[in-house]
């Protein structure tokens, strides 16, 4: 039995009914999508709550209470039910609120699990695509394809080999994102990137740092996507469809099982200045600012970073 394997029954029983919740949630959620149900707001910022986001959250939490009722949960709406303190699973039954209340098809289900403080399990469900995406820490992390490769090639089917893909020369233009298959990753010698980027809810309109952070990378990246459900993002750079991600104070409940993906592809994180940057969910909000993306971009990305911090703090 290989390493990744091993990993992967180390969690096995954990890993199936994460998935589990997370597409019966999914199956709930596109079902009930075109219907008219009751819209709230929370918390200081006017962020809204859906009847979807708690339909979905009792079907996860009802599957995770009953297979590990020692564990300890935090959900996105129920908050955090006591258990056990070295295990935490993280629910966010919804990610994208915002969206469906619009009538914009573009949300997830997130389920993570950590221990001792750190992503060992993660499961992305897209129930309008029906896709989805899992990791477990040391196991790599798998989609409709197969394992995803860990250079930012896409898929790597389990039947064989992923296809040979050498450097783009410089003469040689890129071919524009519409012509590409979904899971082909934009090759990183593209020179615009495609970035995702998101911020916490406790960041003010006239924080001077995000600002610049968006500023920055707004002229000079081809794209920033600011989708309103980073899980989507953890799964477009775990498959390599996006080169990068940037997150300012990102919310500790979403970013674990997002980021467990694309640890498991191959991806790395560093702070917004560059040094070491630790993925996990505890403490304060800006503790989760950081730079994330495939090897051959992640310099780029962290020196445009490095000098937005720079400039908003002289």
């Amino acid at each position: 039995m290989d390493r990744a394997t091993e990993e992967q029954s180390d969690y096995a029983a954990e890993l199936k009914v994460a998935l589990a919740a997370a597409e019966e949630a999914g199956r709930m959620l596109r079902a009930r999508f075109g219907d008219t149900w009751r819209i709230g707001v929370k918390g200081e910022d006017g962020d809204v709550v859906t009847e979807l986001d708690l339909a979905a959250e009792r079907i996860v939490l009802g599957r995770l209470r009953e297979a590990f009722p020692e564990d300890r949960v935090w959900s996105e709406e129920a908050g955090v039910l006591a258990g056990a303190a070295d295990r935490t699973w993280l629910v966010d039954p919804l990610d994208g609120s915002n969206n469906v209340a619009i009538g914009l098809p573009t949300y997830a289900v997130g389920i993570g699990l950590c221990v001792a403080g750190a992503p060992v399990l993660g499961v992305v469900h897209e129930p309008h695509t029906g896709a989805t995406w899992h990791a477990v820490r040391g196991g790599g992390t798998y989609g409709r394809g197969g394992r995803l490769g860990a250079d930012g090639e896409g898929p790597v089917l389990a039947a064989g080999p992923a296809p040979a893909a050498g450097p783009v020369p410089a003469a040689v233009s890129v071919p524009a994102a519409e012509t590409l298959p979904p899971d082909v990753a934009v090759p990183a010698s593209s020179p615009r990137l495609v970035v995702a980027w998101t911020q916490g809810h406790s960041v003010r309109k006239d924080d001077a740092l995000a600002e610049a952070l968006r500023v920055a990378l707004e002229r000079r990246t081809r794209r920033v996507l600011a989708l309103w459900a980073p899980l989507l993002g953890w799964s477009m750079l775990a498959r390599g469809t996006i080169d990068g991600f940037v997150g300012y104070c990102a919310e500790a409940v979403d970013f674990p099982p997002g980021a467990l993906l694309a640890l498991e592809a191959g991806c790395e994180f560093r702070t917004l200045e560059g040094g070491p940057f630790r993925v996990g969910f505890a403490g304060p909000d800006t503790t989760r600012c950081f730079v994330a993306g495939r090897p051959g971009v992640l310099d780029r990305l962290v020196a445009l970073t490095r000098e937005a911090v720079g400039a908003a703090v002289v």
